[in-house]
């Protein structure tokens, strides 16, 4: 699924509207807060060319100060995120933004004064001089404020789309991955084996027939409690996996073989909920469990907070093919929450899952 990261200032056209508004702006409410300054009684009094070069100068100060602003706020989105940090993205925001004003103010007299011709121009005082300056920095400040409000609206609205694309995703994936559960917990064939197994173990060994039965119900529950969420603890997904393996163990007996090693640092990550479930499953059902020549399946972790999932490869003869819903699921799921995606290795001998351990 794609985001959308473009904000409405990152497209040039409707830039250039900002800039044309931000000039008409500029000289608006400079003429407003003070109507009577000499700056405007003689304005039409000097020659076209001295227009000319005030008015160019006028839009390339707009056009700086635009572009600054749009410019730290698309690095500062990268930074520091409004949603998190707010009051920290505000000043720092902000503080950029007037130093920038200050500078172009100083930099734009200074060009004033490089093209001042002493024949056209009007003589002001100091005190005017200090009361345009003043204007121009708080009108800057204005336009400065607009572009940012413009584009923390925008970014927040965009963010909340993808906020909300990426949930309906996770949570259209969540319900696939509860039907692949309640698929498993509704299979004929699943529950009639599992109800076989206890009354035959009910018969023998009664305190084995009610560990059985234990197991059987802390599935269920789990399915039913965790298959909508988005991830859960690794350790969680473990108890989990230790009752679903104690199942298969007293249904299949030798014909399986399950070696599980993960640190206790690891057990404290995260993964999507029935990742293990779904990976096990499928070695089970792609490959024989023959008590001679058992399957065996490795679950443990690396130091780069990988998680891996190996089991031989026994395939069985004229199997159907495989539809890769559950493996599919996985990844689906980790394009969504994570940076990093499972990887699949398989070889002549193996067939390896490695998948990335969340932080939360």
């Amino acid at each position: 699924m794609s985001e959308k990261k473009d904000t409405f200032l990152s497209n040039k056209g409707k830039r250039i509207i900002i800039v044309v508004f931000a000039f008409i702006l500029l000289n608006l409410v400079s003429y407003i807060i003070d109507p009577y300054s000499s700056y405007w009684v003689y304005y039409f009094n000097r020659s076209v060319l001295t227009i000319a070069e005030d008015l160019a100068l006028s839009f390339i100060f707009c056009l700086l100060i635009s572009e600054t602003s749009i410019y730290i706020s698309n690095k500062l989105n990268v930074l520091i995120s409004w949603t998190e940090k707010p009051l920290k993205r505000l000043s720092i925001e902000t503080g950029l933004n007037l130093v920038i004003i200050f500078v172009s103010l100083v930099m734009l007299d200074q060009l004033y004064q490089l093209l001042d011709n002493p024949e056209t121009c009007i003589e002001i005082h100091t005190a005017d001089q200090v009361r345009g300056f003043l204007q121009w920095i708080v009108v800057s400040t204005i336009i400065a404020f607009m572009i940012i409000g413009i584009n923390t609206c925008n970014y927040l609205i965009v963010s909340w789309k993808n906020a909300a694309m990426k949930a309906a995703a996770l949570d259209q994936l969540a319900v696939e991955a509860e039907l692949q559960s309640l698929k498993l917990q509704i299979d004929p064939h699943f529950v009639f084996n599992n109800l076989s197994v206890l009354s035959e173990l009910i018969l023998v060994n009664q305190q084995l027939g009610y560990e059985y039965a234990e197991n059987f119900s802390k599935i269920y529950r789990y399915m039913l409690v965790n298959s909508k969420k988005d991830i859960i603890l690794l350790e969680d997904e473990l108890k989990f996996l230790h009752s679903y393996m104690f199942l298969i163990k007293n249904r299949i007996g030798e014909g399986v073989i399950f070696e599980v090693s993960i640190d206790k640092e690891n057990k404290q990550l995260y993964l999507p909920p029935l990742t293990l479930q779904l990976l096990v499953e499928n070695a089970l059902k792609h490959n024989k469990t023959n008590k001679k020549n058992p399957l065996k399946i490795s679950i443990y972790n690396t130091d780069e907070q990988t998680l891996i999932v190996e089991n031989m490869l026994l395939p069985i003869e004229n199997q159907l093919e495989s539809s890769g819903i559950g493996i599919q699921n996985i990844i689906r799921r980790y394009d969504l929450l994570w940076q990093k995606q499972p990887e699949i290795i398989q070889n002549e001998t193996t067939f390896k899952v490695k998948i990335p351990l969340i932080k939360q």
